[in-house]
């Protein structure tokens, strides 16, 4: 999935030559028509090739001569498809993108199950053929034909197709990491998974026409800047063809000079609209979106990428976000007069049977501390966790040697009225345990053996490492950060200050979520937010910048307008660079395009009139060889400069996370002055160049 970098992009061969004939068939006016800038540009350079022809017949002056005439048609030719390049090569991007996800699309044979559970009759059936609804069994190294939901079983999945990723990732049923993919591989055990979309309906499906940029949509950053570029356009339009007259006015008024040539005019028009950003426009909006793809992140839409340059409010699920997503057991303490080692073998016999990730932790984690318990007897009777007991255990069957024992874990309250009900007691040792364990921001299960609580096991939300680090560059950008969970207030506090956010909101219901994002959104603020569970659907739907963890929920996905593949909630962080890049890219280019008409102005007035007024004649500072070199010479510059900048434009201006104040002075002295001083030079060098060859 990962892509070479858009500097690269130049020398691929797969990449430039199929976007050289696709410069030469945007040429069709009806493609032209759309770039209002260039349709001017592409007018001109008929009539200039025109206007050659007739020079052929009837050659008049200098200005009109049919190597000029021809010398500036061909370089208004290729200035149209330099810019049809540009667009064509960032598309061409995007297109190659899609083709390798095209690849990834395979027929493959379902095993569709007549009931929905583990071990029914089940009947091969092509993937194109199911529908929403049915449900398969995906065994070992079996490929999974369409998108779905895990409602049995777990097992670890290969979905470096899709991410890039090598390491296999575990799906399961229930929780937020129940979501499959078609086209990723089951690499162990087995699953049955209930398919969630219709053929053609799949991620990988929308991910083809996500990537497929040159379909997208103007953004409203990109039409409120190409209607100034037409109004500038139009300007530019206006004072041209008033020149006309005046010529022929002022040279019957002295009785001296010629008058302007339509060539000459033709080419101070393109020289003077912004034909630079104007070419560069299109390739911009669509490179924004392939490098989102480069950063694994498929973006629905240009106008999500634009909303990311702009956010300063970021709202961050905990759970799978910030942390790991899974509570896993930390520590055991032992109730006064007992070991730790009993607290251990009791709470990792009475999750022998527990297959929930924090059962699999309390039992591993007794492994890792060498407290592994003995065997089950036979006859022993597994008890599931319910929201009503909010406990689950293991009876254990008598044996000759030992009784029959009843063994429960659970919420500390749950077990304390559990064994009171039963003549015990909760240490008040326990009870002060549990509490500073919840100042810590762990979750304590207090783990009991009849009428005795043995001890307190602490589950601990694991924060992801480097996350401090990165909510600090985000604090750098002024983007506020808030952590949002269903935890209790001392919990979240505790995370929230290890992880670093700004703010947090504890407690919270997906209503609670909504209606944060709109207060924000009610102050004028940009907010986008990560999430991966269902209920974190309605909160996506209404953040400006919604990115769903392609570990998450199918409800999560279809919500976001953007899909992390690598599940990494802090790529957030590049997301938002890549957006304000793309906002910088088009601002420098546009300051660039407009500055770089200064000296075009040197150039051009004081060569089609110096013959009637000498005096403009102190214009000309570059000292250019003559009034057809000069013009020559700028709307060659013109035409290469498209060419130049085409790099910068696919890859975009590197944002730093400094101030807005700092970042502007910058972007002025660099792209403002450089536009500028870099024409002069430019447009002398051609000059001295055409000289030296003779051609002028």
């Amino acid at each position: 999935m990962k892509t070479a970098s858009p500097t690269l992009a130049l020398l691929d061969r797969a990449l430039v030559v199929p976007a050289l004939r696709d410069a030469f068939k945007k040429l069709d006016p009806r493609v032209q028509w759309r770039n209002p800038v260039m349709f001017v540009v592409y007018v001109g350079s008929i009539l200039t090739t025109f206007l050659w022809v007739h020079a052929l017949q009837a050659p008049a002056d200098v200005a009109s001569a049919p190597w000029f005439v021809l010398s500036v048609a061909v370089w208004l030719w290729f200035t149209v498809l330099f810019a049809n390049f540009a667009e064509a090569l960032a598309e061409g991007r995007s297109k190659a993108q899609a083709a390798s996800l095209k690849g990834l699309k395979k027929s493959t044979w379902a095993k569709k199950l007549k009931y929905p559970v583990h071990g029914a009759e089940w009947t091969p059936e092509q993937a194109e053929n199911l529908r929403r609804g049915d449900v398969v069994l995906v065994d070992a190294q079996d490929l999974i034909p369409l998108d779905g939901e895990v409602i049995e079983g777990v097992a670890s999945v290969d979905e470096s197709a899709i991410t890039g990723e090598s390491a296999p990732v575990v799906r399961e049923s229930g929780g937020d990491f129940s979501s499959v993919t078609g086209g990723t591989r089951v690499l162990s055990d087995w699953l049955v998974v209930r398919i969630t979309v219709n053929p053609g309906e799949s991620f990988l499906d929308r991910m083809i026409g996500m990537v497929e940029g040159a379909k997208r949509s103007k953004t409203p950053n990109e039409i409120a800047l190409t209607i100034l570029l037409v109004a500038l356009t139009i300007v530019f339009l206006g004072v041209t063809a008033t020149l006309l007259p005046y010529s022929i006015f002022s040279v019957q008024a002295a009785g001296a000079g010629t008058v302007v040539s339509l060539t000459a005019l033709v080419a101070l028009l393109v020289c003077l609209i912004p034909t630079t950003i104007g070419g560069l426009l299109s390739a911009v909006g669509v490179a924004g979106m392939s490098r989102m793809m480069q950063a694994n992140v498929i973006a629905t839409s240009g106008r999500a990428v634009e909303a990311a340059g702009d956010v300063d409010v970021l709202l961050l699920d905990k759970t799978g976000t910030i942390t790991h997503g899974n509570r896993q057991a930390a520590s055991f303490t032992a109730a006064p007069g007992l070991t730790e080692r009993a607290v251990a073998a009791t709470a990792a016999l009475a999750s022998a049977a527990d297959e929930t990730p924090e059962g699999r932790s309390i039992v591993a984690l007794a492994a890792r501390l060498g407290f592994s318990a003995p065997a089950a007897p036979a006859g022993s009777q597994a008890v599931p966790f319910t929201a009503q007991t909010r406990m689950s255990g293991m009876d254990l069957a008598a044996t000759a040697s030992d009784p029959a024992r009843t063994l429960r874990k659970g919420a500390v309250e749950a077990v304390r009225r559990h064994v009171e009900a039963i003549g015990g007691h909760l240490p008040v040792e326990l009870t002060r345990a549990a509490d500073e364990i919840s100042r810590r921001g762990g979750t304590p299960l207090a783990v009991a053996d009849g009428a005795t609580v043995v001890g307190i096991v602490e589950l601990k939300d694991i924060v992801k490492a480097g996350i401090q680090e990165r909510f600090g560059e985000l604090r750098r950008m002024g983007i506020q950060t808030v952590m949002i969970t269903g935890d209790n207030q001392l919990t979240a506090a505790a995370i929230a200050a290890e992880a670093g956010v700004d703010d947090f909101l504890a407690e919270a219901t997906p209503e609670d979520k909504l209606a944060l994002i709109r207060r924000y959104q009610s102050e004028g603020r940009l907010v986008a937010m990560t999430g991966d569970g269902t209920n974190d659907a309605p909160a996506l739907a209404q953040a400006d910048v919604a990115v769903a963890m392609n570990s998450g929920t199918q409800a999560a996905k279809e919500a976001g307008n953007m899909v992390d593949l690598d599940s990494n909630p802090t790529k957030l962080l590049e997301i938002v660079e890549t957006g304000k890049a793309l906002l910088m890219t088009r601002g420098s280019l546009t300051t660039f395009s407009i500055a770089n008409d200064v000296a075009k102005y040197f150039a051009i007035i004081p060569a089609i009139f110096v013959s009637t007024y000498p005096q403009l004649g102190a214009l000309d500072v570059m000292r250019l060889g003559s009034p057809s070199s000069a013009i020559l010479s700028a709307v060659i510059f013109n035409a290469l400069i498209i060419v130049v900048l085409i790099p910068l434009a696919l890859q975009g201006v590197a944002y730093r996370a400094v101030g807005a104040a700092a970042l502007l002075r910058r972007n002025l002295a660099l792209y403002g002055l450089g536009g500028l001083i870099v024409p002069f030079i430019g447009i002398k060098a051609i000059d001295l160049l055409l000289v030296a060859c003779g051609l002028v």
